[in-house]
């Protein structure tokens, strides 16, 4: 390797924003949902005081991220970081409704806990609800760094922009995909190997409704694809597995994939 490439580098080193770590951006981001939810952890307060106390710092350490990312360089990071600790009541009102969502669809959960402690779709779907009330306030790059983290852990790609509503349920969950500029109702429930993407990944599309809408009270089951960003499912619809799907359905339809299986005996002779 030449002098110009370790040149390169080098200049490359000293100009590097003071960004902490994916790791650590993901640990504050479990650290606020251990508080929500204390079934992740077994750190406990002996005081009300001593649990607001906590919120503060995990505030301090999100301006702290702000700060060092300068993601906001034109707005005031110690209100950015007020105003995302304000909304965890909704926040954590909707990842409630998460759990519900999840154990009653789920025949097998036993408990609330066992949704909260084991489930990889609850996992995935609280870093999403984290990364996307940052993402409303204007935040680059750490929504994606979180949503990227869940993907990691749980091969579920939830985008930070999506909009997703209350009561929604990802069953296994691995393999989902769920777009940029996605829409999604009220007690939707997806199964894994669901793509909710867009019809082309053209760069100039960056900035357009591409992915579909899926309007409330829809069932999407295991390796359906519905593409595009004109595409609607209406509410109450089930989307059988295997469907490959890039116009919208009408409410309460009902869309199957037809395949045909032969299986042919064996002469045992």
């Amino acid at each position: 390797m030449n002098q110009e490439f370790y040149q390169h580098i080098f200049n490359k080193q000293q100009h590097i924003e003071a960004v902490p770590s994916n790791m650590q951006i993901a640990d504050w981001a479990l650290n606020v949902i251990s508080l929500l939810y204390p079934e992740h952890s077994k750190q406990g307060y002996n005081s009300i005081d001593q649990l607001k106390a906590e919120f503060h710092n995990l505030e301090d350490e999100l301006c702290l991220v702000l700060n060092a990312t300068q993601a906001c360089r034109d707005c005031d990071n110690d209100k950015v970081a007020k105003s995302f600790f304000d909304q965890l009541p909704e926040l954590y009102r909707l990842l409630n409704t998460d759990i519900q969502a999840i154990f009653n669809g789920d025949p097998a959960a036993r408990t609330e806990f066992e949704v909260v402690r084991a489930y990889p779709g609850f996992y995935a779907i609280c870093y999403y609800r984290l990364a996307h009330c940052l993402h409303q306030l204007n935040v680059p790059l750490l929504p994606r760094i979180l949503t990227e983290h869940a993907h990691s852990k749980t091969g579920i790609d939830i985008h930070p922009a999506a909009q997703i509503g209350e009561y929604f349920y990802i069953d296994h969950g691995t393999g989902i995909v769920i777009g940029e500029s996605c829409i999604i109702g009220k007690h939707v429930k997806l199964y894994q190997g669901v793509t909710l993407g867009a019809l082309s990944v053209d760069k100039s599309m960056a900035f357009t409704k591409r992915h579909p809408t899926v309007e409330d009270y829809v069932v999407i089951y295991s390796g359906a694809t519905i593409l595009g960003g004109e595409t609607s499912v209406g509410h109450h619809s089930i989307i059988g597995g295997n469907v490959w799907l890039t116009k919208s359905i009408a409410p309460g339809s009902r869309v199957y994939h037809k395949s045909e299986i032969t299986v042919k005996q064996g002469n045992l002779e």
